[in-house]
């Protein structure tokens, strides 16, 4: 028989994510807040619909959350309708949320308790990597699980990587964060030069991105930069959520993080411009207009 899991939150990232492990022979039961997202996923890839998400967790071997905040994932997973009130003893709770290190340190004494295993586990790679099955997922919590949960994660990522005890998925999701704001911000400064000095922007990115100043962000943002298009993507709302999710971690312990404090600022700005929903790499947006 298929192994049975339980995959909670069919966003951008979860309805794909799930959709590989029905693909890769999982027997999977998949909750969403919005039944009817479910119901399209369901009639897309098979698999079933639970209308809570403790009957979706109901005899999973392994249970993963892909949901917005902290408290999104308390909603999903504690109480009398909550995953883990269903979860059997030597079960798996895997959270991709982006979250709060101490969430994680919670949600593993919680789980614990009752003799379920817990791993933080969020990703990078954005909607094209869920997609595509290409993701990165930087792991947290007790290394022994590694083995339970990696064939189900090997599903839709290219890479795992254990990161230390519970909470250490989410600190390095939140260096992911560091990096990406501050080659974000100098891709736009950059994008912005070539426009004011009368540059053909293809001629220069095909130079520079051979070299030392080539990025991800660089050879798969720079056309829509150009284009002034922004509507897909990575939301300015879900990283400002994220930074703020960082700076808070780098007042606990002592990190100075002036930069990325300066493009969570400038992240504001984009919001204010009513594009919260715009892919990050709409920074250049604060020095050129968006083209609609």
């Amino acid at each position: 028989m298929a192994q049975k899991v339980a995959f909670i939150g069919l966003g951008v990232m979860g309805f794909p994510m799930a959709g590989h492990l029905q693909q890769q022979g999982f027997d999977v039961c998949v909750y969403n807040r919005t039944g009817a997202v479910a119901e399209r996923w369901c009639s897309q890839y098979g698999g079933q619909a639970a209308s809570t998400p403790k009957q979706a967790a109901t005899g999973a071997s392994l249970v993963f959350v892909c949901v917005g905040n902290d408290e999104d994932v308390r909603s999903v997973v504690y109480g009398e309708t909550g995953a883990l009130s269903a979860m059997q003893a030597d079960s798996v709770l895997v959270d991709h949320t982006t979250a709060s290190a101490e969430l994680a340190r919670e949600l593993e004494t919680r789980a614990q308790a009752q003799g379920v295993g817990f791993m933080d586990a969020p990703v990078s790679g954005g909607q094209a990597g869920a997609e595509n099955g290409v993701l990165t997922v930087m792991l947290g919590g007790d290394k022994s699980l590694l083995e339970k949960v990696q064939p189900a994660l090997s599903s839709y990522a290219k890479y795992v990587g254990w990161q230390g005890p519970a909470g250490s998925g989410q600190l390095a999701k939140m260096v992911n964060q560091i990096c990406i704001a501050g080659v974000v911000q100098g891709l736009a400064e950059g994008m912005q030069f070539i426009e004011q000095a009368g540059l053909d922007p293809e001629r220069v990115i095909q130079a520079i991105s051979q070299g030392a100043a080539g990025s991800w962000q660089m050879n798969n943002r720079w056309q829509t930069m150009a284009a002034g298009h922004y509507e897909f993507g990575f939301a300015v709302d879900w990283m400002r959520k994220d930074l703020q999710l960082t700076l808070e971690e780098a007042n606990r312990n002592g990190s100075r993080l002036p930069l990325t404090a300066m493009v969570d600022q400038f992240y504001g700005d984009v919001q204010a411009k009513g594009g919260g929903r715009w892919d990050t790499s709409s920074l250049l947006t604060r020095f050129i207009e968006p083209k609609h």
